[in-house]
């Protein structure tokens, strides 16, 4: 079943709503602990950061040049890197990426390998697998969503 938009913001209502209930039913005991995540805190009801319901905002900013790095390290420790592979020039980028980019850039670039049968990802994997993260994050695909 398709929702025309209308029904979609009542949903989207309803469910803050709810939400708000929710929050609002916990005593003060501290029995409770709630952690809500969002990379898009501007789009959140303003009733839903008010004081008393939303304590405490952690930010977690974008990683730096070391932390990039690391992240990438990780990523491809078990994958067989072809002699070309540069992930210098990943981490050094101006593009801001998060840690699921970089994630998803070693994912990508593992999956273009594997449909083209290679045993090892190559350097042109790996920028073929930036522009597509690159444009679903720009376009607004979900991450994790492969096609």
């Amino acid at each position: 079943m398709m929702l025309i938009p209308e029904e979609s913001v009542k949903y989207n209502d309803l469910t803050m709503l709810e939400l708000l209930n929710q929050l609002d039913g916990f005593d003060s005991r501290g029995d409770v602990k709630v952690i809500l995540a969002t990379n898009k805190i501007e789009s959140l009801d303003p009733a839903l950061l008010r004081p008393g319901r939303i304590d405490r905002k952690i930010e977690f900013p974008l990683p730096d040049i070391k932390t990039r790095r690391r992240i990438f390290q990780i990523h491809t420790s078990r994958m067989t890197l072809a002699e070309d592979v540069n992930l210098e020039e990943f981490v050094m980028t101006k593009d801001e990426f998060s840690g699921a980019d970089i994630k998803a850039i070693c994912t990508e670039a593992g999956l273009l390998a594997l449909r083209e049968r290679r045993m090892k990802v190559t350097h042109v994997d790996f920028k073929k697998a930036k522009e597509k993260v690159m444009f679903k994050k720009k376009e607004g695909v979900p991450e994790g969503l492969y096609m």
